[in-house]
């Protein structure tokens, strides 16, 4: 079977709009999270957000293309042509057709919709605009990364929540190594801090309220005093191209992708299933497909929400699957500096996962300062530890039980 490598990485987060400074920031152990920008949050319970900063469309597209496109899609082509500029691939005549985009979003264009339900209701249906059904649809960052950068092969999108990046990663993948494709554009976008997109997880009780005025102690992934997760935004894109590919056109190459594992909870619309037991199948079947052992993994870069149950659960999960090893893996989230990202925060984590490799250096969980009975692991807290690091397994869990476990390695020629 193809083996399938990574050859570029682009990513606009709230840590950076760049790889380079995004790594800068994750191995300082920055805080990316503040008061929200974005609309008046007066009247909401939580007020705080991982929000990009600084971004301008213009440097990516036309600005009449900028103005018009919403941004879930802006980050999305972004992020893309930064990774495809970084592995210098040139999406040029009949290889166009080799080259697909898969590119997930968990909500898609909300900020949009919220706007043409507002014009609905208040100036009638004849006020709609007619890219309502396009711009609100999650699947339209891959159309119209697609569209940009001229890729015609495998086009589609995941939508499975707070996994989509992740699953589209390693659908990707998987689509390479049947040789349906030698390169894809993959990834996650989205942009849903907005009114509809907050109050939402406000309703639903999934975000921290306790931080408005302390935006940077409100990450606190695997703390016992952990509330809630703060929302993000953002866009994180990798080149996977087929090894044999890769090595005749001279490219970089950054790591491998080895394993992919999914499974469903089959237990609740919001909640993880007890003991972490759907997310360690999905474990299991990553390790399986990557051939290798638990005492193989280096290092796992966790979902890690700052939620009571994900925490406790990811943690259980790990134990199941690695046993009394599980306390020597060094173990740590990024959402504790940039917030969650959903639909995009598995590919800006596994872009994290890659760098580690690249730079042998575990990126720190900040705000750890209260240990949990319960989350008893090595979370890596505070600040970055140098070490060398071969193989990293990136954990995604998702709304409706979506589970999904990508491993990379760092690549070698044998």
């Amino acid at each position: 079977m193809a083996r399938v490598v990574i050859t570029g990485l682009g990513v606009i987060c709230p840590l950076g709009n760049d790889k380079e400074v995004f790594w800068q920031s994750l191995a300082n152990g920055k805080n990316g999270i503040g008061r929200i920008t974005h609309f008046d949050t007066a009247k909401f319970p939580a007020q705080i957000a991982g929000e990009v900063k600084n971004f301008d469309p213009g440097q990516y597209m036309d600005k009449k293309e900028a103005r018009r496109l919403v941004r879930f899609i802006q980050l999305a082509i972004a992020a893309a042509q930064q990774a495809v500029k970084d592995a210098n691939l040139k999406i040029i005549g009949d290889f166009a057709n080799e080259v697909g985009v898969l590119i997930g979003s968990g909500i898609g264009g909300i900020g949009f919709l919220e706007e043409q339900a507002r014009n609905l209701f208040e100036k009638g249906p004849n006020r709609l605009s007619p890219f309502t059904v396009p711009y609100m649809i999650a699947d339209m960052a891959a159309g119209m990364v697609s569209i940009n950068l001229g890729a015609k092969g495998p086009n589609s999108c995941v939508v499975t929540a707070c996994a989509s990046g992740t699953n589209s990663i390693g659908d990707a993948y998987k689509l390479i190594q049947r040789g349906a494709a030698k390169a894809m554009i993959t990834g996650g976008a989205e942009a849903a801090v907005t009114p509809l997109g907050v109050a939402s997880f406000c309703a639903a009780r999934a975000l921290t309220f306790s931080h408005n005025d302390s935006p940077e102690n409100a990450s606190r992934p695997f703390d016992a005093k952990r509330d809630g997760f703060v929302m993000g935004e953002g866009s994180g894109i990798v080149i996977l191209e087929e090894l044999e590919f890769a090595k005749d056109r001279g490219a970089k190459i950054y790591a491998e992708v080895i394993g992919y594992g999914m499974s469903g909870d089959a237990n609740h619309i919001t909640a993880p299933a007890p003991g972490g037991e759907g997310a360690a199948r999905s474990i299991r079947a990553a390790l399986k497909d990557a051939n290798i052992s638990p005492a193989q993994v280096d290092y796992i870069n966790a979902h890690g929400t700052s939620t009571e149950l994900n925490d406790k659960f990811e943690t259980m999960a790990i134990k199941t699957v690695f046993g009394e090893r599980a306390r020597q893996i060094p173990i740590s989230s990024n959402k504790s500096m940039m917030g969650h990202l959903l639909g995009a925060t598995g590919a800006v984590e596994l872009i994290a996962s890659v760098l580690t490799i690249q730079n042998s250096l575990i990126p720190p969980t900040i705000n750890y300062e209260t240990p949990d009975p319960e989350c008893d692991l090595d979370y890596v807290p505070n600040t970055a530890r140098p070490q060398n690091v071969n193989i990293v397994m990136s954990n995604s869990f998702g709304f409706g039980g979506h589970n999904a476990i990508l491993i990379v390695k760092k690549y070698s020629d044998s």
